[in-house]
């Protein structure tokens, strides 16, 4: 059901792009997926770029101030919550660490921005007059969420008691994987750092279902981006790879396999 109007809370609902570079992370993104870009006003000199596919939202960018706290150029996970205020509490109870404390968005919502106790960061999202991604799940839409961390048992007790989710060990490939899930459905991904990826942060990585990974991973170096994860297949979910766009952001793209992924949101 790719079109959207609400998400339930704990289910992943939105991702938006901090850039060093917002007019040529606009033309990136346009070219790469067939997006549009409306400017919306987000403050007295900002500017909110909200992502478009066939007039419904996918996803958003905003230029980072430069006094970002060195913050390089990122795509950020929106969980949505019944209450970031209390999601942020149980948060910081848990180990987590509040980057941004609960604070409005105009009338659109209420967010928190959250590192967990092993390092990724993700945010919370009350929505108000924005429930999050008016598509989901469909070609070059948001279709799966994954984290990338160096405790992934620290990761799992930190998010089942944050968001009530259950973990499920799943096969995918060589490499152990684990898949939250709530009310039986798969909400996200989890996969431990591998030493022999080098500096790679914690991080939560967004997923963009697209009908061709070889053409789309061609594409975004024909635009100026670069590969980080050359095109592989995964058993049951696809073929994938992970790249970033000119500015440094890092995102996956998936064709996925014909019995499909199993679900994201």
């Amino acid at each position: 059901m790719p079109q959207m109007t609400a998400y339930a809370p704990a289910t992943f609902c939105w991702a938006d792009l901090g850039t060093s570079d917002a007019a040529g992370a606009k033309r990136f993104y346009t070219a790469l997926f067939g997006w549009t870009a409306e400017d919306r006003p987000s403050g007295p000199e900002t500017v909110y770029t909200i992502l478009l596919r066939n007039g419904r939202s996918v996803a958003a960018l905003y230029a980072l101030e430069p006094a970002a706290h060195g913050s390089p150029p990122h795509w950020l996970s929106y969980v949505s919550v019944a209450s970031a205020s209390d999601a942020a509490q149980r948060a910081r109870a848990l180990g987590g660490t509040l980057i941004h404390e609960p604070f409005d968005v105009l009338d659109v919502g209420r967010m928190s921005v959250v590192q967990d106790p092993g390092g990724a960061v993700v945010a919370l999202w009350e929505p108000r007059r924005h429930p999050g991604a008016g598509l989901m799940g469909e070609v070059n839409a948001i279709c799966w969420h994954e984290l990338a961390t160096g405790r992934p048992d620290l990761a799992a007790s930190f998010y089942t008691a944050l968001f009530g989710w259950s973990t499920e060990a799943r096969a995918m490939g060589a490499t152990p994987y684990t898949v939250f899930t709530s009310g039986g459905v798969p909400r996200a991904g989890m996969l431990a750092i591998d030493p022999a990826w080098g500096s790679v942060p914690p991080h939560w990585l967004v997923y963009f279902a697209v009908s061709d990974c070889d053409g789309q991973v061609a594409l975004v170096q024909s635009l100026g981006g670069t590969v980080r994860v050359p095109p592989a297949d995964v058993p049951a979910a696809g073929r994938f790879a992970v790249v970033a766009d000119p500015q440094g952001a890092a995102f996956a793209v998936i064709e996925p396999a014909r019995a499909g992924r199993g679900g994201a949101g």
